[in-house]
């Protein structure tokens, strides 16, 4: 309830980012229902056109409508950002509430396993899983290859919130009103931890599309699903401010800037909520 209630005029952060990737959103959503975004296919206009009434975002070296092109590609890098924070975010809060609470070699065991986690460069690794597979890694590949290395941060930190907690008087009262354990993971600390499970997910989605465009931009993404990441990889390939084309690099880069800034200032939002006296 407090995190529906602090979205408002008291958090204009929270409700800015909310409002930019709604927008975008539904610039996506509504433009694949009412574009004809075939356009986005190779040969399907008129090649290297600058922005015009007819083509509002141009057209790139290989005659794909880049206004059909943005409007697929920034649905499918939202649906990788949602996909990566929301199996991220489950992973790390299930494990981080049975580390927590369970506590001794449970405990020692799972903080082991992120230890693991944390070492390994998620960039690095996708080169080698993309490598090792022979093909582009499609969204659903990625975004699985991103969770099962991005855990481990939103683990430490549903962790410590829940050690901290498990001491706390409510726990103690629970336990002394006969909650059994899961009563109590799910009745009385899991609504306390909303706002940093939902802080810990824009923050995860966040690195999963970071990761996803420089995954991409090195060519190793697939093919068969465009995304802003994948344009961008033609703009550099097709040397495109060599050609004097800006606004095939301008325009996927300030989509992929909104989304950025709408995820920022919905974690600084959803941290003046975990965190009242940063605000």
């Amino acid at each position: 309830m407090k995190l529906l209630s602090d979205l408002g005029p008291r958090n204009t952060p929270l409700t800015l980012g909310f409002g930019i990737l709604a927008a975008l959103a539904a610039f996506s959503i509504l433009g694949e229902a009412f574009y004809d975004t075939t356009s986005a296919s190779p040969l399907s206009v008129r090649a290297a056109s600058p922005p015009s009434f007819e083509l509002p975002f141009g057209s790139d070296t290989q005659g794909r409508d880049l206004f059909g092109a943005v409007i697929l590609g920034s649905l499918t890098t939202l649906k990788l950002g949602l996909l990566v924070g929301c199996l991220t975010v489950a992973i790390g809060t299930f494990l981080g509430f049975v580390s927590g609470y369970a506590g001794r070699g449970v405990d020692a065991a799972i903080s082991g396993l992120s230890d693991v986690a944390l070492a390994i460069p998620p960039i690095l690794m996708l080169v080698v899983i993309a490598s090792v597979t022979g093909g582009g890694l499609g969204i659903i590949e990625m975004s699985l290859a991103i969770s099962a290395l991005a855990w481990a941060k939103p683990l430490r930190q549903i962790r410590s919130q829940v050690l901290v907690m498990r001491e706390s008087l409510f726990v103690k009262t629970a336990k002394l009103s006969g909650y059994n354990s899961l009563e109590i993971l799910f009745l009385e600390m899991l609504p306390n931890l909303l706002p940093f499970i939902a802080a810990s997910f824009v923050l995860t989605a966040s690195a999963g599309i970071l990761a996803s465009i420089g995954i991409e931009a090195l060519g190793l993404g697939s093919q068969d699903e465009t995304s802003l990441g994948l344009i961008i990889f033609w703009m550099m390939y097709s040397s495109a401010f060599v050609r004097g084309m800006w606004w095939w690099a301008v325009i996927p880069i300030v989509f992929l800037v909104l989304i950025f800034m709408g995820l920022y200032l919905a974690s600084v939002g959803l941290d003046r909520i975990a965190n009242p006296r940063s605000a």
